[in-house]
């Protein structure tokens, strides 16, 4: 697939591939799915390490869960990076299990996501602002959401420390 086709199909311009390509632009959440959803591919697929298909797993530390957001991608700009850690090999399961980190000011990016399935998730600690279509929430600890996530959605940080959110999606599609 051409550099152009690849921009078409994810809805890009040819220009913002290139300096992705280049390592010149880190694109955001919504944009990294957007070029990933061209190829078709999720983000578990594209940063998950194959698990040994040998013995299940059913137990993981912390350092064994999977970044889909490494700081490389500089998600929310340069000073606030989004960490999207993955419980996990999602593309082996049915439901995808997330423990998200939004610095603050650090948000989703400026383009809405949309996948198929269902997502939920609880503010652990920290407060996020969260939008759904036309509706826009913040949420504090404890608070949380449950939403078809075909619908427009937006992650952002509007407080002064980190939120800490976990959550969960099925189909597994990021």
């Amino acid at each position: 697939m051409s550099q152009r086709d690849l921009a078409g199909r994810a809805g890009l311009t040819s220009a913002a591939v290139s300096l992705i390509e280049q390592n010149k632009s880190s694109p955001s959440v919504a944009s990294l799915k957007r070029l990933l959803d061209a190829v078709p591919m999720t983000m578990s697929e594209f940063f998950t390490e194959v698990e040994d298909a040998g013995e299940p797993k059913y137990f993981y530390s912390e350092d064994e869960f999977i970044e889909l957001s490494p700081q490389e991608l500089g998600l929310g700009g340069a000073a606030a990076r989004v960490s999207l850690r993955q419980l996990g090999d999602a593309s082996r399961h049915s439901l995808q299990v997330l423990h998200e980190t939004y610095p603050p000011g650090s948000d989703t990016g400026p383009d809405m996501l949309a996948h198929n399935g269902e997502e939920a998730g609880v503010v652990i600690s920290g407060i996020i602002e969260v939008t759904v279509a036309d509706q826009v929430r913040v949420l504090n600890p404890g608070d949380g959401y449950l939403f078809d996530s075909r619908l427009p959605h937006r992650f952002r940080n509007i407080g002064q420390g980190p939120c800490i959110v976990v959550s969960a999606c099925t189909p597994p599609s990021f």
